[in-house]
């Protein structure tokens, strides 16, 4: 079902990392209703190619093509952002996310689940900002389970799932916040509570058994998802996101302001998002 908004985002494409997800699919499922065109930008080519076809045979008109980009492989995310400012979407959707998979130190030095969800999707933003287009940020209720810690800047040393994936929510939500202050262009949202990948990191057995609870008693992604659709339309200002009604969990989409960080610690992780993406500039520009 198409949602009411007061543009339209009818031919213009659309960016969307993380695409062949639980919560990707339904996103781009729902993108396509738009009549947006998509690129998928995945790691995935063969998940990407089957959710095309799918796609294309529901919606005839739709345009979309794959884009291979590994957020752990620095040099595919290179890649994807010299070929989005190159020919730039109308926006970028930083959906993809990584919570409790197994923990390794990328290429960049960084964290995996760090580098997943902030590293990559910020460096991705800052190089595509100055092309006009319009960056959706996916973020999470989980980016208040804990504080920024300068002495361990990835969480590298901490093995609740929860609190490293947060910590790196923490840092994409606040520096993307500063990244565009006083400027148009940046939405910050969040899906609530969904049965996804993200949400499958119990053991087999007790995830079987509270699968059809959270089935229950949370929304599922076709419906999670429209926080974010309503994002490529409406801005966000500085620490407004957008997301479920009630609790962050349930209801239709609503803007609110967030009072989770405050000024330094804010200030804090934009100055340290800056450093890390000079540096990654600084090495990778040159190879």
């Amino acid at each position: 079902m198409r949602m009411k908004h007061s543009e339209s985002i009818q031919g213009k494409t659309v960016a969307v990392s993380g695409s062949t997800g639980g919560l990707g699919r339904e996103l781009c499922r729902a993108l396509a209703a738009e009549g947006a065109h998509l690129l998928l930008l995945d790691r995935n080519a063969e998940k990407a190619a089957t959710l095309i076809a799918a796609l294309e045979a529901e919606f005839p008109a739709l345009t979309a093509t794959h884009l291979t980009v590994d957020l752990t492989d620095f040099a595919t995310v290179k890649a994807a952002a010299d070929a989005l400012c190159e020919h730039p979407p109308y926006a970028l959707v930083l959906n993809a996310g990584a919570y409790a998979v197994p923990r390794f130190r990328c290429d960049t030095g960084w964290d995996n689940v760090f580098q997943i969800n902030f590293v990559a999707p910020y460096y991705l933003a800052r190089r595509v900002k100055d092309h006009g287009v319009r960056v959706v940020a996916v973020g999470s209720i989980a980016h208040n389970y804990s504080k920024t810690d300068p002495n361990d800047v990835d969480f590298s040393t901490r093995r609740a799932a929860s609190k490293v994936y947060g910590n790196a929510k923490r840092y994409l939500m606040f520096a993307l916040y500063d990244l565009f202050r006083g400027e148009t262009g940046l939405s910050v949202t969040h899906p609530g509570i969904t049965l996804t990948g993200i949400t499958a990191h119990y053991p087999k057995a007790i995830y079987w058994l509270i699968k059809p609870c959270m089935r229950l008693l949370f929304p599922a992604p076709k419906t999670a998802c429209r926080a974010i659709v309503q994002g490529v339309f409406e801005d966000c200002g500085e620490n407004e996101w957008i997301g479920p009604c009630l609790f962050d969990v349930w209801g239709k989409p609503k803007k609110r302001i967030l009072h989770t960080c405050k000024p330094a610690e804010a200030a804090a992780i934009a100055h340290t998002a800056e450093k890390i993406y000079e540096e990654l500039r600084n090495t990778y520009d040159r190879e």
